[in-house]
């Protein structure tokens, strides 16, 4: 195989694409802010954390040894919030929803992240980021609460090209009167009654919330390091406050790569649980299969919004069946074969196609992670496979097992790089979809068969009519029918397209 092209990915600090280059040869250092956790998790959610899973592991298919950093924020005013809605300890609360979170990125096929820190295990970091950020001259108190002064910060707005005339106090906060300047923002809060708090040099308290990610990102991966990634939402005030408090603490502080996610809409205005047009993780993975839905992100660029519709997520579904039944298929019909000894060479047409193929898929992704036109790449090789099980079925030379052998790991191994190899067999994946068609067309498999079983009736009576007309409502509720010589099956609807 030919060397991958130079990956490529796009920086929001310097607004253009360049070439990934690591701070420490053959090795990546990155973070990415995770989830303030009080509730189960959105698809906006997954759409930020399978775009950095499948960075994760394209760059450990390049070769690199990769820490990747995923926080939690278990200390946070959403969260204290809710917690006394519920009479619940915040922090236990919080625990319960990382918890659902791991669940969902599992189901979605996220490979976990070298370290998982919570705010709650990292006070001593956060407070000693914040005494050096005081004794710079970069922040004050006033009366147990710590502001950090943009004044001090001559390149407040680098990330997000705003000016700090132009700037709001923050996202979480309203303005406080005690600020010097109305952007200023806190870097620790005086505690208040019914709040979890901690000691500080300060009084008791809890941070801020920019500064967690500032302290638990320098603390694993050093005041430097490779990438730093999340949503766009994040880019002002979150990432730009990061950016002064982390420089405020340490001159040196400097990140190589500043990497943002596109929104999920729903009818073109961002999905988020604010704005309460939102869909859970769980609402979603109850009617179509995790990776139908880890696909449907994946067919839009990670930078470009996400328009959430049921159609792409059916197409999305149709997509991920027909790649497991043609695995399913090229399985059933190699089996006899798989201890058998072949000394054939691959046939050079199978060759070219496979070489292709990878070049495609390293070519999309080397260019700032385009799956959009790597999940298309599948359908030729997937093409083939069913090609060459259609002459299998006539005739089973030795050329073409080893060719049906060869494609099939191919199409496995690049599904395992962009994350669409589930730990189940073929044949649970396969039952898992039918499971899911099943619940969203409102029928159980015994009315399913039933309807079946009326249809092979009618036939026999030659009554077309209403042969045709049960085909037809069971496909617009999303169900196939397959007539074989041996009866006819269902299956979901199908469409490559």
């Amino acid at each position: 195989m030919e060397k991958p092209p130079q990956l490529q990915i796009y920086n929001t600090m310097t607004k253009q694409k360049e070439i990934f280059v690591p701070k420490v040869p053959g090795k990546v250092s990155m973070y990415v802010c995770g989830v303030t956790a009080y509730d189960l998790s959105h698809i906006g959610h997954a759409r930020a954390y399978v775009a950095f899973d499948v960075l994760h592991r394209y760059l450990k298919y390049l070769g690199y040894d990769v820490t990747y950093v995923r926080n939690f924020t278990d200390v946070d005013d959403k969260i204290i919030r809710r917690a006394n809605e519920l009479k619940e300890d915040p922090i236990s609360l919080s625990s319960r929803y990382c918890k659902e979170f791991l669940d969902d990125m599992t189901d979605l096929q996220c490979s976990p992240p070298t370290y998982e820190p919570r705010v709650s295990d990292h006070m001593n970091q956060i407070i000693d980021m914040i005494s050096k950020i005081i004794d710079n001259g970069c922040a004050y108190d006033v009366n147990g609460d710590v502001f950090f002064s943009v004044d001090k910060s001559p390149n407040y707005g680098c990330l997000s090209g705003r000016q700090l005339s132009d700037n709001r106090a923050g996202e979480r906060v309203d303005i406080d009167t005690r600020k010097r300047n109305p952007a200023d923002f806190a870097l620790w809060k005086s505690a208040k009654p019914d709040e979890p708090f901690w000691n500080s040099p300060w009084g008791d308290g809890r941070p801020g919330w920019h500064i967690e990610c500032s302290a638990m990102s320098s603390h694993y991966l050093g005041q430097s390091f490779d990438i730093h990634g999340g949503g766009m939402d994040l880019i002002f005030p979150h990432h730009e406050n990061e950016i002064a408090q982390s420089r405020a603490a340490c001159a040196e502080s400097k990140v190589s790569y500043w990497m943002h996610n596109g929104f999920v809409n729903a009818n073109n205005e961002k999905m988020s649980k604010s704005l309460g047009n939102f869909f859970t993780i769980r609402q979603i993975t109850s009617l179509y299969h995790p990776l139908a839905l880890r696909i449907f992100l994946m067919r839009t660029h990670y930078r470009s919004p996400v328009n959430y519709s049921n159609k792409d997520l059916e197409i999305a579904s149709q997509r991920l069946f027909y790649m497991y039944k043609t695995l399913h298929d090229c399985e059933v019909a190699l089996s006899p074969f798989r201890e058998a000894s072949l000394e054939v060479k691959i046939p050079a047409g199978v060759q070219e196609l496979i070489k292709k193929f990878r070049g495609k898929i390293e070519t999309s992704m080397s260019d700032d992670l385009h799956t959009n036109t790597a999940v298309d790449d599948f359908l030729e090789p997937l093409k083939s496979i069913n090609s060459n099980l259609s002459k299998f079925k006539k005739q089973q030379q030795k050329p073409m097992i080893r060719a049906l052998t060869i494609l099939e790991k191919e199409v496995k191994d690049v599904m395992n790089i962009l994350g669409l190899l589930s730990s189940s067999t073929v044949s649970e994946v396969l039952q898992q979809l039918k499971d899911k068609a099943l619940s969203r067309s409102g029928l159980t498999e015994e009315q399913v068969m039933q309807r079946i079983a009326e249809r092979t009736v009618a036939r026999q009576n030659k009554d077309y009519a209403t042969s045709d007309k049960i085909r037809e409502e069971l496909e617009a509720v999303g169900l196939s029918l397959l007539d074989e010589p041996s009866g006819t099956t269902w299956i979901p609807k199908s469409n490559t397209e």
